[in-house]
């Protein structure tokens, strides 16, 4: 299976991952390597990628997992502990996890003695199609998500299909949020293919989702234009995952549970405002029910959920700015949504 040449680094899947990671290891001379992971991919995957590793590593760093420590403070241990550890510019840091830890990784590794080198080698479904492409690094706000980063570039990214056989269920349909969303915004021919029961473990499928956020991230790195498109069901999915994670009698959303939900939103306002058809807003909705289910919100969390909107990464001088769809694989970026769309958008959803 062929690499996915990004900016300034390669994805590596399989077999060409392990021979890669090897080989650039050897040629570095690193004067320590660390692996960064969580209590689950230490359990579930540091075994394997220990007997495949050919270099020594120096010191195992381990966190919590879960959203909830993708915050400054967890940083802060980091960063002690490859200072302790006696961590130089010329180490590296393996990031082995999700998109948490590789989004947290990179940040960490980013700002220690002003950037050591990082690899990153997602173990989800989620961060194999999406944290793997573009260099996004950084921690949530409080509640309020991937607030605080740098867009920095690891050496290399390294995905090991075999990884998504340690997930629950639930982990691996997770991703399959973001999969979708690559045909929807991008390739209507991928998203049919999507919509088959089983077909987003398929590794080619799982290549044709890494190059195609590729493509969109090689002409727009720093997200001035259509880089944007890719956050097509984040401006509202953001804001419900903030809300799930801050409201304790609200079942916490995993991230693409939450960005399934933003989608059928967004697909809504779509029709309203850009000319999704009706045929192809209801397929949206009912390919994602079909694999997420609906979640119920009253009045008072669709309340709560619109004041978040401000706090949207994408929002320029106290606009809400949003991603549309003029047509499955068209996207518009830019567009501003009158509120009492996106109350009929909720309606929509929960009808």
């Amino acid at each position: 299976m062929e690499s996915v040449k990004s900016q300034s680094y390669e994805v590596h899947i399989g077999a060409l991952a392990q021979a890669a990671l090897n080989q650039h290891v050897e040629k570095k001379n690193y004067s320590k390597i660390f692996v960064l992971v969580d209590e689950n991919t230490r359990k579930f995957c540091l075994p394997e990628f220990s007997k495949t590793f050919t270099g020594h590593i120096d010191e195992i760093l381990e966190i919590k997992s879960g959203e909830e420590q993708k915050h400054i403070h967890t940083c802060l241990s980091l960063w002690e502990q490859l200072s302790n550890f006696d961590g130089d510019r010329k180490s590296l840091l393996i990031n082995l996890g999700g998109g948490v830890l590789t989004d947290m990784g990179g940040f960490v590794a980013s700002t220690f003695k002003r950037g050591i080198d990082f690899i990153n080698i997602p173990t989800t479904l989620l961060s194999m199609v999406d944290a793997s492409v573009g260099g996004k690094t950084g921690v949530d706000l409080g509640s309020l998500k991937n607030q605080i980063g740098v867009i920095n570039q690891p050496q290399m990214v390294l995905v090991f299909p075999e990884f998504l056989k340690t997930l629950e269920n639930r982990q691996v349909i997770s991703g399959y949020a973001e999969m979708l969303k690559h045909g929807l915004i991008k390739d209507a021919e991928y998203w049919d293919v999507l919509k088959n029961e089983g077909a987003f473990t398929d590794p080619t499928n799982i290549q044709q989702s890494i190059a195609l956020k590729n493509e969109v991230v090689m002409i727009d790195p720093t997200e001035q234009g259509l880089r944007k498109i890719l956050n097509f069901g984040h401006t509202l999915g953001h804001a419900i995952e903030s809300y799930c994670l801050e409201n304790y009698d609200k079942k916490t959303l995993l991230h693409g549970e939450a960005i399934a939900i933003g989608m059928i939103l967004e697909a809504y306002l779509s029709h309203e405002l850009q000319g999704l058809s009706r045929l192809s807003l209801d397929e949206i909705k009912t390919t994602f029910l079909h694999y997420f289910g609906r979640v119920d919100f009253n009045e008072h969390d669709i309340d709560a959920i619109m004041k978040l909107l401000k706090y949207d990464k994408k929002n320029s001088h106290g606009d809400v700015n949003f991603v549309l769809l003029h047509s499955i694989g068209n996207a518009v970026t830019d567009i501003k949504v009158p509120e009492n769309l996106i109350l009929k958008a909720f309606a929509y959803y929960m009808d």
